[in-house]
């Protein structure tokens, strides 16, 4: 298929002409087709007429080459899933080898076309351990959260026991491998330390920037939710993703605190957030307290209007790490010198200040599927309400053990501002309190 018999009769024409060829080898690493990515155009001769070629052409299907069941690079792939590396999927070409390049031997594409169901068996026959997770590399936009849903009703019908795939959402703008150029082995590293769950991603597509105000709203979501569960064909799978989905939704919607009755919820209620605002929060843990800070910051980076609304709140805040502290403290500057920022504007601002890499650390799945207000799809009349919500909740679960090691960590420092900080904390339960 290099060459192409003409239609007129003429002589063969050049299939793949004006493009950078990439070999595609089988799983065996012959080389049974091609794919071509189209150059620049300024690199390319003059057109000769209106017609744009396609960004990437393949060989056409032949007893060889079957483009929807095969994956680039599985070669390597094979070899390095066999010596315990973790496979992981991504768009195109350039993507695998950049990723090869960096240390990721893992890297996998589809050839050009949304990811199949035979291409997900074949990553699961790849991986030899008994545990079988691919990790699913998409854009971390709209269109990005839209394959990956897509992908999830491929592989729901396939799961098996120990057989699944989790998700990595890219920074806004980037892709695998214009973050290796950027950002080197520890950016990507970083995302794929928070890659998200495929029960977790089916949920935050449900209740992502939607609120639960009526029964019917949330018999609404549940029923979607077990729809979903429903095509699982494995029995025992879908009896687990059943039992995890009660517990969701009873943490969701339903959840009730210790029986000292410390927390309340906007209805009067007690629980643990969420229940009127849909912020999606759910019971004080250690992951909780990792992910709270990006959680704040996501939000005011994706609504950036909420920071002059809620400053005041953010005085308790005391966990958060260096890289984040700065981060926080350039958006709140930002937004008092123009305070009507928009959220790209604010994002251009940061990444000339040198913080893009702390941004694609938060502006992610990864930390949108904790708590659906603080991505970039939520509605601005819900954002800054559930955030309060969130914000109260967090606060109320974590605050008097902050107080508690603050005191100690002051009487041992003889930190004066430490102490400040401590007062004002217990100024703040003491009005909690009361109130």
């Amino acid at each position: 298929g290099v060459l192409k018999a003409s239609t007129r009769g003429g002589e063969p024409y050049v299939f793949f002409r004006d493009r950078v060829m990439f070999p595609v080898p089988d799983r065996r690493g012959r080389i049974v087709a091609f794919g071509g990515r189209v150059l620049p155009e300024h690199m390319r001769p003059p057109k000769r007429s209106d017609f744009t070629p396609p960004k990437y052409i393949n060989s056409s299907e032949t007893p060889l080459f079957h483009k929807g069941s095969m994956l680039y690079g599985e070669p390597t792939a094979r070899r390095a899933a066999a010596e315990g590396q973790k496979l992981i999927v991504v768009e195109g070409y350039l993507d695998v080898i950049s990723c090869v390049q960096g240390g990721f031997d893992g890297a996998l594409a589809p050839m050009g076309t949304a990811v199949t169901e035979e291409q997900i068996l074949s990553c699961w026959q790849m991986i030899p351990q008994d545990y079988k997770v691919p990790v699913l590399c998409f854009d971390g936009d709209n269109a990005g959260r839209k394959a990956a849903a897509r992908v999830c009703e491929r592989v729901l019908p396939l799961l098996k026991p120990g057989c699944s795939v989790d998700f990595a959402f890219m920074p806004e703008g980037d892709d695998p491998d214009s973050l290796l150029r950027s950002g080197g082995k520890a950016a990507l590293d970083k995302i794929l330390k928070n890659t998200t769950s495929l029960f977790d991603f089916i949920w935050h597509s449900h209740v992502s920037g939607r609120n639960f105000k009526t029964p019917e709203m949330r018999a609404a979501v549940i029923k979607a939710l077990e729809k979903d569960v429903a095509r699982i064909a494995d029995r025992d799978v879908q009896v687990h993703y059943r039992t995890l989905l009660r517990r969701r939704v009873s943490d969701f919607f339903f959840a009730r605190a210790p029986s000292q009755g410390r927390f309340r919820t906007k209805d009067g209620g007690k629980g643990f957030g969420g229940i009127s605002s849909g912020a999606g929060l759910r019971r004080p843990s250690a992951q909780i307290n990792r992910i709270f800070p990006r959680v704040i910051l996501a939000t005011f980076l994706n609504h950036p209007f909420v920071v002059e609304h809620v400053e005041e709140r953010l005085g308790y805040i005391g966990n958060f790490a260096p890289e984040h502290k700065r981060l926080l403290d350039k958006i709140v500057t930002c937004v008092h010198e123009e305070p009507n920022l928009s959220r790209d504007e604010l994002l251009d601002l940061l990444k000339n200040s040198g913080f893009a890499q702390e941004m694609g650390d938060i502006l992610s799945e990864s930390v949108y599927v904790h708590a659906s207000f603080c991505s970039p799809a939520a509605r601005e009349e819900e954002v800054e309400r559930n955030f309060i919500a969130y914000l109260d909740d967090v606060k109320a679960a974590g605050l008097g053990k902050e107080i508690q090691h603050g005191w100690r960590r002051a009487y041992r420092e003889a930190d004066a501002e430490e102490e400040e900080k401590l007062r004002h904390l217990v100024s703040m339960q003491d009005s909690d309190d009361r109130s």
